[in-house]
Parts: structure tokens; sequence; C-alpha cells
């Protein structure tokens, strides 16, 4: 079933840190508005944006960040794999986190122009975006 998408994109840059499983979620991931932190047995995650890092944390690349507009029935199928197929079939890599109402999708800032081009193609629709938002090049 194909799903066309509304989204936001979220003030950025973002950046995504991977951390020792038994490391303590640090105070600076926690601000803005769209952080994750996620513990698994072999790492903690870290989505934030890029402005939180402490100048002793790496992170390779800079992120935009899609918000799709939520929230979704658990029944509904189909919503996040509609709003990824297109980038992936253009090679475009991607990290998605789902959240109980919504799904947010990071894009490396490389490929953002391309990637949102893309997803209007697909019939996706880009809700609003405030130039200050955007990555200069």
């Amino acid at each position: 079933m194909h799903h066309e998408r509304k989204f936001r994109w979220l003030h950025g840059p973002y950046a995504i840190v991977h951390l020792a499983p038994d490391a303590p979620a640090p105070a600076w991931a926690t601000n803005g508005d769209f952080t994750s932190i996620t513990r698994t047995a072999d790492e903690l995650s870290i989505v934030c944006p890029a402005a939180n890092l402490p100048a002793e944390v790496h992170s390779p690349h800079r992120w935009i960040c899609l918000k799709l507009e939520g929230p979704f029935p658990f029944s509904q199928t189909g919503v996040l794999l509609s709003f990824l197929e297109p980038l992936s079939s253009n090679g475009i890599p991607i990290f998605a986190i789902s959240t109980y109402d919504t799904d947010y999708v990071l894009i490396q800032q490389e490929f953002e122009e391309t990637a949102l081009d893309q997803l209007r193609q697909a019939g996706h629709q880009l809700l609003s975006v405030d130039e200050s938002h955007r990555s200069l090049k």
C-alpha cells in the first residue's frame, strides 16, 4: 500500500554518537527538540543536535532530521517503508528512529537535496522549511 506522508524538517544539524554499552547517559544528550538515547547489550546510541556535543565527543557526519507527521495507529503498515523506499532506491543512507507516535528519519547532510527531491517525487509533502534550518554548504 502506497502512503503519501507529510513531514517536517527539524532544526539541526544532528549528530549520531556510539558509546560503550555501560556508559552513563550524558546530560548533554538530552537537550533539544529531538533527542534519542537507546541502550542495548552492545552499545549506547545517542542522536541529538550536533551543537550539544562536547569537544571530546566525535561524530563523523552531520545529519538533517525529518519528522513524519503522526501519530500512526500500530495497525497501519507500510508507513516508514513508504518514506524510506524512495531514499533507498536512490542510494541515500538513512538512520531511522520510531517513537510511540511517529517516525524520524535522519539523512546525512551531503544527501539532503537529493533526498528531498526524491521524497517530493514520491508524493511526500514537506510542510514547512525555515531556511535557517538548512545546512550551510
